[in-house]
């Protein structure tokens, strides 16, 4: 029990630790009474600290001077400003000067409107200590639309809501991950049983329809192009970003819409959902195929239209990802757990290295991977650091390639007051895995397993996996390369499960197997 209880506190005190982070975004909630709205504001923790909840802020009347820069008290009745909070605009004097000169004239608050660049206000270490009310910088913008709705009455509250490294978000990137592969795994299994179930009735037809849409990897070659065009092809996105990044987006948008329309109709057939059909010069067409069509071209060019709209169109985008890392888990088949080895580890390699070992050859030291996922000029997905930039003006939107899930920080408030912050799941952390589970999948109706050990194995060493790579991110405080973690532990598992039922020879072989098994009566 002592060790018990000794594991706990440790575990609790590491927790602690990793979650305290000192943010410089904060949140100004202004009110006259009957309406209120928060806005963005940036301040130095090294100041007076900011109070953590609305409720224990301090709510002080709000008087403007601007366009006063206050680098001195010349114009400025102390009895106008005593007791309340000040507004400025920003200027060429020190914020240290301004901050004593509003102190000295009596002034419990100092915000600093600015209309360049929001950065985290600082100052000689020696001029900290002399003062002793809040200090924060707000878009000048954002002051003219409080003016506008509030008039002049307004009262202000200045606060610094906690900021966790743990997010609620990783449930969610977790469960999506665990459900894509899961559903992706469990289509292709099905497909699989549908297929051999057609070729046993003598149906050849219906096997070569289902073969139609299904992409073979059986060769060490193919394996080997396949990741030779993917280094090659995000070295391309690293140096021509600018323009292959539309050209990403418009085959996104297509071939979501075509996952989207197949995981549908996929669904519609589960449940029965009858085929209305009509000829037209002798050509036949379905209703429920033009409807659903009509369904998924809307949903990809919504997308598309609004794709750089941050507070609602990550949904979609996740939505369209899900049904795009479905059907490729479903449509490309790994012919035997050989391949799964050599394509995965191959795929773990380029991970490491193109995050790990590329930062040590570009210019600004981020790793390639990185740079192409987040994009050049991702504000939005930013690390935590001491000293924060936010832009006072909008900002013309900086495009990403759609091949990442996208989930907002949910306890980030005043930072997504800033600009929203995600978490991102790379496609590849989800497929790759994902193409094995569907092996072990088909494989489990090659030996009709009715527990379907080998899916349930793999899919519970992914979750582990991504446990493991969460927990890593949030001890290093940095980005994982997820495959560093998801491969060993699915491939190793897998391994042992064969190994332990002595299946062995039949796994690593996998598509000759289910041909001999085929021929016995």
């Amino acid at each position: 029990m002592e060790v018990k209880g000794a594991f706990i506190v440790a575990f609790l005190s590491v927790i602690s630790l990793i979650s305290q982070v000192n943010c410089q975004e904060a949140v100004l909630h202004i009110s006259n009474g009957s309406l209120a709205r928060d806005y963005c504001i940036v301040y130095n923790h090294s100041w007076t600290p900011l109070p953590e909840t609305l409720n224990t802020a301090v709510a002080y009347p709000l008087v403007s001077l601007v366009p006063t820069l206050l680098c001195d008290a010349s114009g400025v009745q102390p009895d106008v400003v005593k007791g309340k909070a000040l507004v400025v605009m920003r200027g060429s004097c020190d914020f240290s000067q301004k901050a004593l000169v509003a102190q000295n004239l009596g002034a419990t608050a100092l915000l600093i409107a600015s209309n360049t660049t929001l950065i985290t206000p600082s100052t000689n270490e020696s001029e900290y200590p002399k003062v002793h009310i809040p200090l924060a910088l707000m878009r000048y913008r954002d002051f003219l639309a409080a003016k506008q709705v509030f008039g002049e009455g307004m009262e202000v509250k200045l606060y610094a809501p906690p900021y966790s490294k743990i997010d609620p978000n990783i449930a969610v990137m977790l469960l999506i991950a665990i459900v894509t592969v899961a559903l992706g795994g469990y289509w292709s299994g099905a497909c699989e049983r549908e297929r051999l179930n057609s070729y046993a009735a003598g149906g050849g037809e219906g096997e070569h329809k289902a073969d139609s849409s299904r992409v073979f990897l059986y060769s060490t070659l193919n394996v080997v192009i396949f990741v030779i065009l993917m280094c090659g092809m995000l070295v391309l996105m690293y140096y021509f970003y600018n323009i292959l990044v539309y050209i990403i987006i418009a085959i996104f948008c297509f071939a979501s819409a075509s996952a989207l329309f197949s995981c549908l109709d996929a669904v519609m057939d589960k449940i029965g959902c009858g085929t209305l059909s009509f000829s037209v010069k002798n050509k036949s067409f379905s209703v429920r195929s033009i409807l659903l069509a009509a369904v998924c071209i809307s949903v990809a060019v919504v997308w598309g239209v609004y794709r750089n709209e941050d507070r609602w169109i990550w949904i979609l985008q996740n939505l369209l990802g899900f049904a795009f890392c479905l059907n490729f888990m479903k449509t490309i088949t790994l012919s035997n757990f050989k391949i799964c080895v050599i394509l995965l580890s191959l795929l773990l390699l380029y991970d490491v290295f193109f995050v790990f070992i590329t930062p040590f050859f570009t210019k600004n030291g981020v790793s390639i991977m990185v740079q192409v996922a987040l994009g050049p000029d991702a504000a939005g997905e930013k690390t935590q650091g001491n000293m924060v930039e936010i832009p006072a003006e909008p900002q013309a939107p900086s495009e990403k390639i759609p091949v990442v899930m996208r989930v907002p920080r949910f306890s980030a408030w005043a930072q997504n007051l800033c600009g929203m912050q995600f978490s991102i799941l790379g496609y590849g952390d989800i497929i790759v895995p994902g193409l094995l589970v569907a092996y072990c999948s088909r494989f489990d109706v090659w030996i009709n397993s009715r527990k379907k050990i080998y899916f349930l194995s793999c899919c519970f060493a992914y979750f582990l996996g991504m446990v493991l790579t969460f927990a890593v991110m949030l001890l290093s405080g940095m980005g994982q390369p997820a495959l560093l973690y998801l491969v060993p532990f699915t491939l190793i598992t897998s391994a042992i499960v064969a190994g332990c039922r002595g299946e062995m020879r039949q796994f690593w072989t996998g598509t000759t197997y289910e041909r001999e098994e085929l021929t016995v009566p």
